[in-house]
């Protein structure tokens, strides 16, 4: 994955992510030639280097390449929960897959949080590690019942579960599932430690290497953007979001992109714990350390919306919503921290971890872990090492990406595909671009028509206009322009691009075409 530093995009002179600042790590090389190994793992994020760290440490050749710099781009910009309390998860997933499926699923999830605890002390890395318990809670009392019944199904599953009216909030609350012995952590601190340890084992590292080709056989082989080779007997495709099509799980995939401000607080003012609500299109709080005595930094996420639907001003009126909540149920607060998250939902509310389609003898994939990637990508991780070594652990096929459930998924399918068409032809209609480049103001973009052709047009604080195509190169899609973090973004599937056309997130892997544009030849459509 591809990552452009949140902080330097966007009229909002707060930090970025708080992870991003800790440091980078060392460098590690481009791949500058082919290579064979036995395991390719392609994405450096959460599910990516634990597969490769768990396959080295079995004593198997690994070789993982990453676009940009490891655990940097949706790992980097986490909420860095480590919880088997996902929301009301459970008694969706008993409905839908039963109650085995729900112990698998719980039994799977709380085994992560106790490996990363296993993994740090073992290591010994210092990654703000932290057992808190987790609460899924309302505000409104019509909705209890519905908490009390996930509380049961939790418990029922075989988490530490519980159903109770009062939670160490500033806020009454009318109920809420709380579960034990969950955990909060520093994501890059752990990764780039299990990184050195993969490292330290014989696993190969190249950063700045996009993946843009993908050959199954025996063996199998991915390609470079540069037209180098790795070759291997099997490849993982750890990428967020799958950047190969064959699967067609972009059918079956809906990204949401998520809000997130952080700020420090007394830190007799700390909850102790990790809290969330579905309510209000989501609020989540939990604090961390900040380095500084006395005082924890308070983070909180919301405001779900799907990438490239926000109109102008929209995704800054969404910060402002969120810091208006934070402030009013914790006064005081100054947010010094600003950025944003995006992962892939799956209609059934489980995971795609396992083989790549029905086809697939070699190559596996990870993801679409809705919002719980650390936990989801620790499972994964020890799945597909499992899987690769031929000891499948109990709910491999809980999480088989070629399952179709056709009462739960057939129509929520439908729906995110009438959202795609909605936007592959509609955002074609004149209605959809600024009349002119005169339109668009500094700091702004919009999707202008130059000579029958359409393009995708911002405008820098100097004044200066800088033009691609407004074709996303995933599918063709047209991009749309997020002001608040000066990206241009598909609402089809989710890929981002930097105004410079530069792939910043996939399923894309391939940049926005360069374009000429003048103030004079850009007129009305």
């Amino acid at each position: 994955m591809s990552y452009e530093p949140e902080s330097s995009s966007g009229p909002v002179p707060a930090h970025g992510s708080l992870w991003m600042e800790y440091a980078p790590g060392p460098a590690r090389p481009a791949l500058e030639g082919s290579v064979e190994t036995e395991v390719v793992v392609v994405g450096g994020g959460v599910a990516g280097l634990c597969t490769a760290w768990e396959l080295a440490r079995a004593g198997h050749p690994v070789v993982l390449l990453e676009a940009d710099r490891i655990a940097s781009s949706v790992t980097g910009h986490t909420t860095a929960k480590l919880s088997a309390l996902h929301g009301l998860a459970y008694a969706d997933i008993r409905a839908v897959h039963g109650a085995r499926a729900a112990r698998l699923y719980a039994h799977s999830q709380q085994l992560a949080v106790e490996h990363v605890a296993e993994v740090s002390e073992e290591l010994g890395i210092d990654c703000d590690l932290e057992r808190v318990p987790a609460y899924t809670y309302t505000e409104d009392p019509q909705q209890a019942e519905k908490f009390r019944e996930e509380a049961e199904a939790a418990r029922e599953a075989g988490l530490a579960a519980s159903y109770v009216t009062e939670v160490p909030l500033p806020f009454p609350v009318a109920g809420a599932v709380r579960v034990e012995d969950q955990a909060q952590f520093h994501p890059r601190k752990y990764l780039l430690a299990l990184a050195a340890d993969l490292e330290r084992l014989g696993g190969r590292i190249y950063e700045r290497t996009r993946v843009t080709g993908l050959s199954e056989g025996r063996p199998c082989e991915v390609t470079t953007e540069r037209g180098y080779a790795a070759v291997a007997r099997d490849v993982v495709v750890a990428t967020h979001y799958p950047v190969f099509d064959r699967a067609l799980l972009f059918t079956r995939l809906e990204p949401k992109r998520e809000l997130v401000v952080a700020g420090p607080v007394p830190a007799e003012r700390d909850p102790g714990g990790a809290f969330l609500t579905p309510e209000g299109g989501t609020r989540s709080v939990r604090t961390a350390p900040s380095g500084e005595e006395g005082r924890r930094m308070l983070i909180v996420t919301g405001e779900k919306f799907l990438p490239g639907t926000a109109g102008e001003g929209e995704v800054g009126e969404r910060y402002a919503r969120l810091e208006g909540w934070a402030a009013e149920r914790f006064p005081g607060v100054r947010f010094t921290h600003r950025w944003a998250t995006q992962d892939n939902y799956t209609p059934d509310r489980v995971p795609y971890v396992g083989r790549l389609h029905a086809g697939s003898r070699h190559v596996y994939v990870a993801t679409g872990f809705a919002g719980w990637g650390m936990s989801g990508g620790v499972m994964a991780g020890e799945l597909l090492a499992g899987r690769i070594r031929g000891r499948e652990p109990a709910w491999t096929s809980l999480y088989d990406p070629v399952r179709l459930h056709p009462l739960r998924e057939v129509p929520a399918v439908l729906k995110l595909q009438a959202h795609v068409t909605r936007h592959f032809v509609g955002d074609r209609m004149p209605g959809a671009y600024a009349d002119s480049t005169a339109d668009i103001g500094p700091g702004q973009g919009a999707v202008v028509r130059v000579g029958g052709r359409r393009l995708a047009v911002h405008r820098d604080a100097s004044g200066a206009l800088h033009a691609v195509s407004a074709r996303c190169t995933h599918l063709g899609c047209v991009v749309h322009f997020n002001d608040e973090e000066c990206r241009w973004e598909c609402p089809c599937h989710g890929s981002r691009f930097a105004v410079d056309g530069k792939v910043v997130q996939g399923p894309a892997v391939h940049p926005l075409e360069q374009a000429e544009i003048t103030e004079e030849e850009a007129g009305p459509s």
